[in-house]
């Protein structure tokens, strides 16, 4: 089966890191690892997070000839004539231009991953977007939620409730496995190399450093560790971004105790994760938490927030800590916990590493994506 692969919100090709374009990779390596063949259909980003109603209106305009163009194509033969067209991520500020329209035409399911639909928004300034993503649902063959809480809301869009479905998020969890076979070697290179007091135990943050919902958790972290500094413990950054001089100013008071490591590549990153022992990250407005994921799948134990969708990626109280939403008195009090407790850091590590196998690997997905994607054809 021939698919055609697009992301409105950013393609999988964006040199940018985001737990975004991580997922939307994660997708067409599962879909390509269960024989079917994935092509990119389009590099188009719809994404308009100004609420400028212009804009907006420009956006559905190029998607509109775009969608066209790519029609004549496929007709003409440039480009493969796909068996199921696939959306990631769909919502307001990111509406989904191409895909119906293509699907529509060659009349082919048309299948969403991640949408999320917000009644609230209705009649505001993404409006256009609004009423695309609402249009774009009622006609979905399936709708796989990664997000449980989006669930209620895209129910009610979609022509019959059978066609929403839950997967779990998930990953390939081999390249974090193999960077915790590395914990030794790779932990004496960090202490050595950063010069960390022998025996601190090494928390890690891994996370972009933007405006809004990363800064605000950034900040309620460096908050919490100032009131722990009782505590021996040394704090691994990875990360990088348009805040970063905000980010870094709110560790000022705890100099001698971090390190910023800038952007890491995902093999760096899997070997900082083997060899911390805590990941930490506050989790504000974080839609799943791709990043809580890789750290338990190189068997690091976490203390996160239990809002978004970071519960459905976390065993609470088995791979980790979730504090209340936003409250930095729990977030303190459950790294303090795991802080003072090393054989319950080394069972929760080793759950993590089992459960984010057994539960959100790459293979166990792609064998869920393959049965529901089939189902469409039968």
């Amino acid at each position: 089966m021939k698919i055609a692969f697009y992301a409105p919100l950013k393609p999988p090709t964006s040199p940018i890191p985001s737990g975004d374009r991580l997922i939307a990779r994660m997708f067409m390596q599962a879909l390509e690892k269960r024989g079917y063949e994935v092509f990119l259909a389009s590099r188009f980003r719809a994404f308009d997070g100004g609420a400028n109603e212009g804009r907006q209106n420009r956006l559905a305009h190029l998607g509109g000839q775009l969608a066209a163009r790519l029609l004549r194509r496929i007709r003409d033969g440039a480009v493969p004539r796909p068996d199921l067209w696939f959306t990631y991520h769909l919502y307001h500020k990111a509406p989904d231009w191409i895909g119906p329209v293509i699907a529509g035409a060659l009349k082919i399911p048309y299948v969403v991953a991640e949408a999320s639909f917000a009644p609230k928004q209705a009649g505001g300034p993404w409006k256009r977007g609004h009423d695309r993503v609402a249009r774009t649902l009622g006609e979905a063959d399936l709708v796989i939620a990664l997000n449980r809480s989006d669930m209620a809301c895209l129910r009610p869009r979609l022509a019959a409730s059978e066609r929403l479905v839950r997967l779990k998020p998930f990953l390939d969890c081999t390249p974090w496995r193999e960077g915790a076979r590395q914990r030794g070697p790779q932990r004496e290179r960090l202490y050595r190399e950063h010069e960390i007091p022998p025996g601190a135990p090494l928390l890690l943050c891994v996370a972009m450093m933007r405006p809004e919902g990363k800064l605000c958790s950034y900040r309620l972290l460096a908050r919490e560790l100032e009131k722990l500094t009782d505590r021996p413990w040394h704090l691994l950054i990875a990360g990088d971004g348009p805040a970063r001089d905000a980010v870094l100013n709110s560790f000022a008071s705890l100099t001698g105790r971090i390190t910023w490591l800038g952007e890491c590549e995902n093999s760096q990153l899997a070997q900082l994760c083997g060899a911390s022992d805590i990941f930490v990250w506050p989790a504000i407005r974080e839609a799943i938490g791709m990043c809580f994921l890789e750290a338990q799948a190189a068997g690091l134990p976490v203390v996160g927030s239990d809002g978004g969708g970071v519960p459905d990626v976390v065993a609470n109280g088995k791979s980790g800590l979730l504090a209340t939403y936003g409250d930095g008195d729990d977030f303190r009090n459950s790294l303090g916990r795991l802080l003072d407790d090393a054989p319950k850091r080394k069972k929760m590590g080793e759950y993590a590493a089992r459960y984010a196998l057994r539960e959100h690997d790459l293979e166990v997905a792609g064998r869920q994506l393959g049965q529901l994607l089939e189902g469409l054809r039968s």
